[in-house]
């Protein structure tokens, strides 16, 4: 089995800030009360945005395997959600997503059902895909107090 670990570690500080450290970036989450200009989206955008920049890198590549030439890709996700969970109001609806709806447009002069193919095939080996449509364990791990 070949597996990759991805590591993240997010933090707040005393501006209220939620910034998360990536390989590459920090990416900061939500309102900033202090700060406007430091303001990021919200952790649900970031989940979609996230699988779009899944869908389009595969997508890009699975393209490319089937000899399709995409000039353009856009990659639209709508999710619905019910607040109340989150915001403690509602605990008999399920906290996440209750739907989500991916629109892909690519710019191609491909068959439609080459494009058939193709999406099966980025639904078949897309990561994120599988991790939203399957269940996945998580481990929730508590430490009382830290230093940083």
């Amino acid at each position: 089995m070949n597996t990759t670990s991805i590591n993240v570690l997010g933090y707040t500080g005393n501006n209220k800030q939620f910034v998360v450290k990536t390989l590459n970036t920090d990416l900061r989450i939500s309102e900033n009360e202090k700060f406007p200009e430091l303001q990021g989206p919200n952790p649900y955008e970031y989940i979609l945005a996230g699988f779009a920049g899944c869908i389009n890198s595969l997508g890009q590549l699975v393209a490319e395997e089937q000899g399709i030439a995409l000039n353009s890709l856009q990659v639209e996700i709508t999710g619905n959600f019910n607040a109340a969970k989150y915001e403690g109001r509602n605990t008999k609806e399920r906290a996440g997503f209750s739907k989500l709806e991916i629109t892909l447009k690519p710019s191609t002069k491909a068959s439609l059902t080459a494009l058939q193919r193709w999406v099966k095939e980025i639904q078949a080996r897309s990561p994120v895909y599988d991790n939203l449509v399957n269940t996945t364990p998580v481990d929730l791990i508590l430490y009382k107090e830290y230093h940083y």
